[in-house]
């Protein structure tokens, strides 16, 4: 079971865009698929067509049953999508109060961690999508995975987002015994801008150990996909947002190969 976590310290970069779309592409590639949220905004959560404000039975839960010592079974907290091989643990809005929850309860920064591990076997794939901004759901999610997606907007503003990200990552890294690794995926990304254009040879020039050598376009068809509650890659597999992402995940799955073979 693979766990990759997508997040960065600024919002509006393609977090939410960049988790359904490659669930998209790996529930259609027949891998069963888990989405977590994290995001008490719940964007993700909405866009399958559940309610952030009265969702129950979610990722919160999971902090309700750690604080009063009742063993957590994530599995009841997993709902269907209508897509086959894609299931959902939603957010709820409660989730924003955690932080201020955490100074009076410990061990809350595996909650999360260990509720994937008890799912081993069941999936093939797990994506949390998180808040953009440090915290306990934030400290979960890095704990959680195997591999950490960046998406950053190319434009300058972005930069910052991604160097705070980092600043987090190597505070993180300091408590774990392998560091985790990172792919930074340039999103938004409109040929016909100049900041554009820029902000790629920055990344470029200041990141290109860790930096994906394509693009994800805009494409206004993603918000066509958003409006409809599906995945891009499942509405339109041919959209060149869709396309775009089919390319990132099989850099992601080559790269995962790679690092099993180095492993043996």
């Amino acid at each position: 079971m693979k766990v990759w976590a997508i997040a960065n310290q600024k919002g509006g970069v393609g977090k939410t865009t960049t988790t359904v779309s490659l669930a998209g592409h790996l529930a259609a590639r027949g891998h069963e698929t888990l989405l977590i949220d994290l995001d008490p905004h719940g964007s993700l959560t909405s866009y399958f067509g559940f309610d952030p404000d009265s969702v129950e039975n979610g990722a919160y839960t999971l902090y309700q049953r750690h604080a009063s010592r009742v063993p957590a079974d994530p599995t009841s907290l997993i709902h269907p999508t209508r897509f086959p091989k894609l299931q959902i643990m939603p957010a709820n809005m409660a989730l924003a109060t955690l932080d201020r929850q955490s100074g009076k309860l410990g061990g809350m920064g595996l909650v999360v961690a260990e509720a994937v591990k008890s799912l081993e076997g069941r999936f093939d794939y797990v994506l949390l999508d998180c808040p953009p901004m440090l915290g306990v759901l934030m400290v979960n999610a890095l704990a959680a995975c195997e591999r950490l997606i960046i998406p950053v907007q190319t434009e300058f503003l972005a930069i910052k987002g991604l160097e705070r990200m980092l600043s987090t990552l190597n505070m993180i890294n300091n408590s774990r015994p392998l560091p985790l690794d990172y792919t930074i995926v340039p999103t938004l990304f409109d040929r016909r801008t100049r900041a554009s254009i820029e902000t790629v040879r920055h990344l470029q020039e200041r990141f290109a150990s860790h930096l994906w050598d394509e693009v994800i376009p805009v494409d206004t068809r993603f918000r066509e996909a958003s409006r409809a509650g599906a995945p891009l890659p499942i509405m339109q597999p041919n959209a060149r947002g869709s396309i775009a992402y089919h390319h990132l995940l099989n850099y992601l799955q080559a790269f995962d190969s790679i690092e099993q073979v180095a492993a043996r």
